[in-house]
C-alpha cells in the first residue's frame, strides 16, 4: 500500500517504552537507541526497572521502562516528559501517564486492557473508552493478536510468540520515526543464530508492526529527526558501566600496569565486572570474590604486587569495604574503588539512582584516612573519570573513590572513541632495582607520594601492613609524634592533588545574582535549566564539580562571586554541608530531591526563578 503519511521534522524527541517486567522494554529501547545513533542522531537513555524479582504480573510494582531522547543537537539528558509513550499493559500506562506530554502520542496494546487486568492495575474503568486520554493522540493497536496472526503459519507455541509482541511495537515506532529496520534484523541474526525460527519470527513481527502502522488512520504523520552535526569520528552508544571498564583498560595500557579487578556482584555495578571479564585477552585479571571484603582485599594485594587494582560496588558494598579501604590508605598503595550509587540506607532502592554516598566516601573510615574522591557526570565521561581515577591513584600513591550513579551506570550516550596514545600520560613512581638509598616512605618533594616498590625487585624489600610506620624508614612505630607526622603527611599528600587537577570551570559569568552548584549525574538537566534562564537574561551561572576531594583550587573564589549560592543534589544535602565545612564564611541555599528519580528541568527553573525573585 502506498505511504499516505506526511513527514514533519523535529529537533529532538523523547520516547518512553513501558510494560511488564517480561515485556522486553529494555531490549526494544536499546534497539531503537542504537538505530537512532546509526542514522546519525545524538542520544541519551535512561533504563528504569523494578527492584523486585518476579514482581506480580500486570501490577504497578512490576512495571519496567526505558526512556530515550534523540535529536539533531547535543543531547545531555534523556529528557523530562515524553513525546511518545508506548504502554504494553494498563499498569505501565497508569504508572507513567504523568510523564507524558499533553498533546503527545500514546501507543497501547489494547489486548491487555481486559477487566481483570484493569482491576489489578488499579483502574475502575477502561481508559481507552472513558475519554480520560482525550488530551493525547491515542493509538490503539491489538498487538498481541496481530503478533499471533503474523506468525500463525510457523507452528510456534503461544508462549514463544507472545514474547515477540514487543517487536510489533518496535516496528510501529520505527515507522512513526521513519527509521530503518536493518539494525534490529541484524541483532536477531546475531542473538538467535542457533535458533533460526526465532530470528524469522521476530523479523516477521517487526515488519508486521511497521506495515500495520503504515495502514492505520491514527498515524497520519511521520516524524523525521535530522542527523546531529557532530565531529566525524568513531562513536559508540555506551553505558556508564561499560565506559568505566573501558577507562580502566585504557589506563592499564597507558601506565603499562596489568589490570586487576576484585569485586562482588551488586546492583547497579555488576556490569563493570562483567565487561572486564570479556577482556582477559588483554591481560586483565578478574576475580569474582565471595564477598565485598574479599573483593577489596584481593585488590589491595594485587596493588602491592604492582597491578593497577580496582574494585567495584554500590552503597551497601562500600560500607563493607571501609575497613580494608583504611588499610589501603595507611599502606599508601594505589587503589580505585568505583561506587555506583543507589538509594539507601541498607538495601534501600537497589535499582534507583541517588547521590547517597558522598558522606560515606568523605568520612566513612576510622581514624584519619584521607583519599581522593572524583565523580563522573554522564555515561560517556565515566570513561574519562575512570581513567583519571587510575592516573591520580597511581601517580599519588593513594586510593581514589570514583562516584558514579545507577542513572549513569545503566544509562547510555554516544561516546567518541579516543586513541589511547592521545590520552594523558600515566607515570607511576615505580622504584628501580637496587635504587640508591631506597627507603619505603621517602617521598617525592612535590607530590609527597612514596615510591612503588614491586615485590621481588632486588634491593627493595620492606614491610607493609595496617600498623603505623616510621616516617621514611617504614619500621613499625608507636611513637606519638611520628604518628602525627604520618597523619599530616597523608592528608597533605591528598591536598596537593589540587595542583594536578583542572581549576573549576563555570557556565556563565563569574559574578551574578545566583550560582547553581552541582555534582555527579545532575549536570545535564541543571545545565539545561540554567541555560534556559540565561537566554532570558537572568544573571545566573552554573558550577558543576567533578573533583570533590580535594576541591579545585579556585573553588572559594567562584563561590564568593555571587549574591546567592544554591546547591542542588539528589540527597538530603551532603555536598552543601561539605562546602559549609570547607568554606564556612559563605551562605548556602540548597535544593534536594530524595525519590530515586532525577531532577526535571521545569522543577529546577521554577526553583531558580523563585530564588532570583526573592
Amino acid at each position: 500500500m502506498e505511504n499516505k503519511s506526511k513527514v514533519v521534522e523535529h529537533d529532538d524527541v523523547v520516547i518512553k517504552f513501558v510494560g511488564d517486567s517480561g515485556d522486553g522494554m529494555q531490549l526494544i529501547g536499546t534497539l531503537f537507541s542504537e538505530t537512532a545513533a546509526l542514522v546519525g542522531n545524538d542520544i541519551a537513555t535512561f533504563p528504569d526497572f523494578p527492584a523486585e524479582i518476579r514482581a506480580p504480573q500486570n501490577t504497578i510494582a512490576g512495571v519496567s521502562g526505558f526512556q530515550v531522547r534523540f535529536g539533531k543537537n547535543k543531547i545531555n539528558t534523556p529528557g523530562d516528559l515524553c513525546d511518545v509513550l508506548v504502554a504494553m499493559n494498563p499498569a505501565s500506562l497508569k504508572a507513567n501517564l504523568k510523564w507524558a506530554k499533553k498533546g503527545g502520542t500514546i501507543l497501547v496494546n489494547s489486548n491487555t486492557f481486559e477487566p481483570k487486568i484493569l482491576e489489578k492495575s488499579g483502574f475502575n474503568t477502561n481508559p481507552l473508552e472513558d475519554n480520560s486520554l482525550i488530551d493525547y493522540n491515542l493509538i490503539i493497536a491489538p498487538m498481541t493478536f496481530l503478533t499471533k496472526e503474523a506468525v500463525k503459519d510457523m507452528g510456534l507455541d503461544n508462549k514463544t510468540v507472545e514474547k515477540s509482541k514487543n517487536m510489533f511495537a518496535l516496528g510501529m515506532i520505527f515507522y512513526l520515526f521513519s527509521m530503518p529496520l536493518d539494525n534490529a534484523k541484524k541483532f536477531y541474526v546475531k542473538k538467535f543464530k542457533k535458533k533460526p525460527s526465532v530470528t524469522e519470527m521476530n523479523t516477521i513481527v517487526l515488519e508486521a508492526g511497521y506495515s500495520y502502522a503504515d495502514t492505520i488512520e491514527a498515524i497520519s504523520t511521520q516524524i523525521k529527526v535530522p542527523p546531529a552535526q557532530i565531529e566525524k569520528a568513531r562513536y559508540r552508544n555506551i553505558t556508564g558501566n561499560v565506559a568505566v571498564a573501558w577507562g580502566f583498560l585504557a589506563a592499564s595500557e597507558r601506565s603499562k600496569r596489568p589490570l586487576f579487578l576484585g569485586s562482588y556482584p551488586i546492583t547497579p555495578a555488576t556490569e563493570i565486572l562483567m565487561e572486564l571479564a570479556k577482556h582477559k585477552y588483554l591481560g586483565t585479571k578478574v576475580v569474582q570474590a565471595e564477598d565485598e571484603i574479599a573483593g577489596i582485599c584481593s585488590a589491595i594485594g594485587a596493588s602491592f604486587a604492582g597491578s593497577l587494582a580496582v574494585t567495584t560496588t554500590s552503597g551497601p558494598g562500600l560500607s563493607l569495604k571501609t575497613e580494608a579501604l583504611g588499610l589501603a590508605v595507611i599502606t599508601e598503595l594505589p587503589l580505585v574503588v568505583v561506587n555506583v550509587q543507589r538509594g539507601g540506607p541498607s538495601t534501600g532502592l537497589p535499582t534507583k539512582s541517588e547521590q547517597s554516598d558522598l558522606y560515606m566516601s568523605l568520612f566513612g573510615r576510622n581514624g584519619e584516612a584521607p583519599l581522593i574522591i572524583i565523580a563522573a557526570s554522564s555515561p560517556a565521561n565515566c570513561f574519562d573519570y575512570a581513567y583519571m581515577a587510575c592516573k591520580l591513584s597511581m601517580e599519588h600513591m593513594t586510593p581514589v573513590i570514583l562516584l558514579t550513579e545507577g542513572y549513569l551506570g545503566f544509562g547510555s550516550q554516544l561516546m567518541k572513541i579516543p586513541k589511547v596514545a592521545d590520552l594523558p600520560s600515566i607515570n607511576p613512581p615505580i622504584a628501580e632495582p637496587n635504587e640508591p638509598d631506597y627507603k619505603p616512605y621517602r617521598r617525592n618533594p612535590e607530590t609527597l607520594a612514596r615510591r612503588w616498590a614491586i615485590p621481588g625487585t632486588e634491593g627493595l624489600r620492606h614491610r607493609v601492613g595496617g600498623l603505623e610506620k616510621e616516617d621514611i624508614y617504614g619500621n613499625v612505630s608507636m611513637d606519638p609524634s611520628n604518628h602525627e607526622t604520618m597523619v599530616r603527611l597523608r592528608n597533605e599528600k591528598v591536598e596537593r592533588v589540587a595542583n594536578y587537577i583542572p581549576e573549576q570551570d563555570l557556565n556563565g559569568a563569574s559574578t551574578g545574582d545566583l550560582l547553581v552548584v552541582s555534582w555527579g549525574s545532575t549536570y545535564g538537566v541543571i545545565d539545561a535549566a540554567v541555560g534556559q534562564l540565561q537566554k532570558e537574561g537572568k544573571k545566573i551561572s552554573h558550577a558543576h564539580f567533578h573533583y570533590i576531594s580535594p576541591l579545585p583550587k579556585n573553588t572559594e573564589k567562584i563561590l564568593k562571586g555571587f549574591k546567592k549560592v544554591v546547591v542542588c543534589e539528589l540527597n538530603a544535602g551532603q555536598f552543601v554541608n561539605y562546602l559549609r565545612m570547607k568554606f564556612p564564611e559563605n551562605q548556602y541555599l540548597q535544593y534536594n530531591k530524595v525519590q530515586g528519580l532525577p531532577f526535571i528541568t521545569n522543577e529546577l527553573t521554577d526553583k531558580f526563578n523563585e530564588l532570583l525573585a526573592e
